[in-house]
């Protein structure tokens, strides 16, 4: 099967979406990509907004564990849009203890024809189709790894961390980073699939796992590349992310005479 809007290649593009997080940041409740908005689940959103890009085929979604058949049930109560519906294919497979572990689990259900491969979170459930585009393009133009991002609006200070007995305390500041020279980075971010495999064989990372699959791709020595990101790809981490987030969608309705 091709890639949409092209029937020159055999490849194609797919998403990742690692959705197996609790969300503890949100409180007690339903897994963080459970959470609603507007009356539709944040997945549900990323999902779409995965499926609203003409590059993207195909959406795989990384769920809970024990939590497979729910993830299933609740995206076929949410179906994509008419005109996503037939040209993008949502599969469902349960992840792992880490996001690490649900990106690999992810990669490994992926069809042979997939070569270029982004990776979501489901906590960004509002990402323009126009910032999916440019990572997809940039990767199928030819680089190994891209990534979204903005530069940075506040000062950044580097600090020396209280643990232990002196958490809580104040912690002295060790350097004040050049801001010019930062960027916020969000997602999807973009891959080859084969560079992304083997970062992800090859790094082991302690503890929770990898949080950024470009990381992974840097310790490869592997080059990243950035594309501007967008202010509405914000992840939800907080409830005030929620009331953000609402607000947005709103603007979308007023804007589309909904």
């Amino acid at each position: 099967m091709s890639d949409r809007g092209s029937s020159q290649t055999i490849s194609r593009t797919a998403v990742v979406i690692p959705a197996a997080g609790r969300g503890v940041r949100l409180g007690p409740g339903a897994p963080k990509a459970l959470r609603a908005l507007s009356g539709t689940p944040m997945l549900v959103h990323a999902v779409r907004a995965m499926a609203a890009s003409r590059a993207v085929s195909l959406v795989v979604v990384v769920a809970p564990p024990d939590g497979a058949a729910e993830v299933r049930n609740l995206l076929d109560a949410h179906p994509l849009a008419d005109r996503d519906s037939t040209r993008t294919d949502v599969v469902v497979v349960p992840g792992g203890a880490t996001r690490q572990e649900s990106v690999r689990l992810g990669l490994a259900a992926l069809p042979a024809d997939v070569t270029t491969v982004l990776v979501h979170d489901a906590a960004r459930p509002l990402v323009p189709v126009d910032t999916v585009d440019a990572v997809a393009a940039a990767v199928r133009g030819g680089a190994p790894a891209v990534v979204p991002a903005l530069p940075l609006a506040d000062t950044v200070k580097q600090v020396e961390p209280r643990v232990g007995e002196r958490a809580g305390e104040p912690e002295p500041v060790v350097g004040t980073p050049e801001r010019a020279l930062l960027r916020a980075v969000q997602t999807p971010q973009g891959f080859d699939r084969a560079t992304l495999v083997e970062a992800h064989e090859k790094v082991a990372v302690e503890g929770e796992g990898a949080t950024d699959d470009a990381g992974l791709v840097e310790r490869l020595g592997v080059p990243v590349v950035v594309v501007p990101g967008h202010e509405e790809a914000f992840k939800v981490t907080r409830p005030l992310d929620l009331v953000l987030a609402e607000a947005v969608l709103a603007r979308r309705r007023a804007n589309d005479g909904c």
